[in-house]
């Protein structure tokens, strides 16, 4: 679940508070709590984001080494993983836990804007429950997504077993105990294993 934060100067953050943060405000206050893991909302305020358990991190970072094996090959694109972020067009800064951006679409951004965060958002994203999560919240984040210019989403609860895809103008898909995910679009010809990332660590 997400916790609002708000700093009571650059290097202290305190609970709770409502101050709306621009995109200058926001780049300096993440430059003075690296520690710390935000996100903006679209009306300008600072979340918190807990941090992945192990066994989230290890499905995180499996489907994070599958899709950039993939992208090195096929050469369209590149691949960022959770610690990226990306200033959306609604306002809102988020990052993804896994994302797929073209070539074509990075050349818009500066050389300044990929050191920090670019004015884009990737073609393609996943994100990864962590037990912890709720459903409700995530599919928020997921629309969100698709609504700024991702052409695919897929959100991944591994406990369930459940992929849910997201893409523009079209009803939710749910895909439950499948061992394989191919892509579409912008990702066509990826495809994710999910046997390791429904074994978890047990």
């Amino acid at each position: 679940m997400h916790v609002q934060v708000t700093p009571t100067r650059p290097s202290q953050i305190a609970a709770l508070g409502g101050r709306k943060y621009s995109d200058k405000a926001y780049l300096d206050f993440c430059e003075a709590n690296r520690d710390l893991r935000v996100e903006r909302t679209t009306d300008g305020r600072v979340v918190g984001m807990p941090p992945a358990g192990l066994e989230s991190d290890d499905r995180n970072a499996e489907v994070v080494k599958q899709l950039r094996n993939w992208s090195q090959k096929d050469g369209r694109g590149r691949v960022n993983g959770p610690t990226a972020q990306f200033f959306l067009p609604d306002g809102s800064a988020l990052s993804p836990d896994a994302a797929w951006t073209s070539n074509e679409r990075l050349k818009r951004a500066s050389v300044e804007e990929k050191r920090r965060f670019p004015y884009l958002c990737p073609e393609f994203v996943i994100e990864v429950m962590s037990p912890p999560d709720q459903v409700s919240q995530a599919r928020v984040k997921m629309e969100r997504w698709v609504a700024n210019g991702a052409q695919l989403a897929w959100l991944i609860d591994a406990d369930r077993q459940t992929v849910y895809i997201y893409q523009p103008n079209r009803q939710v898909e749910t895909r439950k105990g499948i061992l394989k995910l191919a892509g579409k679009g912008p990702v066509k010809g990826f495809v994710l294993q999910l046997r390791t990332i429904w074994e978890g660590l047990k």
